[in-house]
Formats: structure tokens, sequence, C-alpha cells
């Protein structure tokens, strides 16, 4: 009985020893060619975003997605939350774009979080005067515009990115 007490006990000890290691190295920096972090660069234009920072990275899309459902669904237009917005301050200064470049404001983020961003299969990623939408002929995305009896070369759609 001794015996199996002091194996009960040694292995005890192991289990606890790895977990200690385990859960101390878990604060620890992730090692040469780890995972590299998204590139956040601070909005071009604008003194301060529509919400905090924190709230936006953590709702963004729920935002996005409200102020698309009152804008396409009922008609009601706002600049508060809107893609437009979103896009006329966050595009680099260096491409123009939000998402032209993997270190682009949302390619950056998204592509780190493996997470694909459909809204520009439809919206442009450069600010622009006009607004600028592709005819959708299928895929994935919101549903809310209708397909395409035809599809329109994107050449005769000034200002649209692939």
């Amino acid at each position: 009985m001794a015996g199996k007490m002091k194996s009960l006990l040694a292995l005890g000890a192991v289990v606890l020893t790895t977990a200690a290691l385990a859960w101390a190295g878990a604060d620890a920096q992730p090692k040469a060619g780890g995972a590299p972090k998204p590139v956040i660069t601070k909005a071009a234009k604008g003194e301060r975003c529509v919400e905090d920072t924190d709230y936006m990275r953590r709702n963004h899309m729920n935002l996005l997605l409200v102020h698309r459902d009152r804008t396409v669904l009922q008609g009601i237009r706002t600049k508060q939350h809107s893609l437009k917005g979103c896009i006329d301050c966050h595009a680099s200064e260096t491409t123009g774009s939000v998402a032209a470049a993997k270190d682009d404001f949302c390619v950056s983020c998204h592509s780190y979080a493996a997470v694909k961003i459909d809204c520009f299969e439809c919206h442009s990623t450069k600010p622009q005067g006009a607004p600028a939408m592709q005819a959708r002929t299928g895929g994935a995305g919101h549903g809310l515009v209708p397909v395409a009896a035809t599809t329109i070369p994107g050449d005769d759609m000034p200002g649209m990115t692939q």
C-alpha cells in the first residue's frame, strides 16, 4: 500500500510540475517565425473614430450589419457607422485603399484572424465621390443586392477594384 501511495504522489508531482511549467510559458512571447501581428495604421483622416477603439475592434461588424439593414431595408441613410465612412478615414495613404495590400486597414486584421472579407465583392475599397457598386452575379454575401441578369465587365465600371 505504501508503494502505491508513493507512486501516486510522484505522479501527482509530475502532473503539477508540468501544469505549472505550461502555465508559466503561456504568457511568453512567440518564438521567432510565429504569427505576425496585424499592422493597424492610424486613420488618415478625422481626429477620432466614431466609437471607442476597443469597442470598434469587437463590434465593427455588428455596426456595419445594422447600418446596412437600416439603409437597404428601411431606406434610412446616415453617416454614422457607414462602410463608406470607414473607407474614407481608414484608406491607406500609400495604396489609397483599405484592402489593396496586406498592410491595409481591413486586410491586416482580417488576415490575422483568418476572416474572409466579402464587403468588397460589391463595394469599392477606395474613397470616391460617387458610390461604386458592382452588380452581383452570385456567390456569398449579404444577399440584399439583386442578382444581375447579365455579367458586366469590370472595365465598364469605373472605380471598381477586383
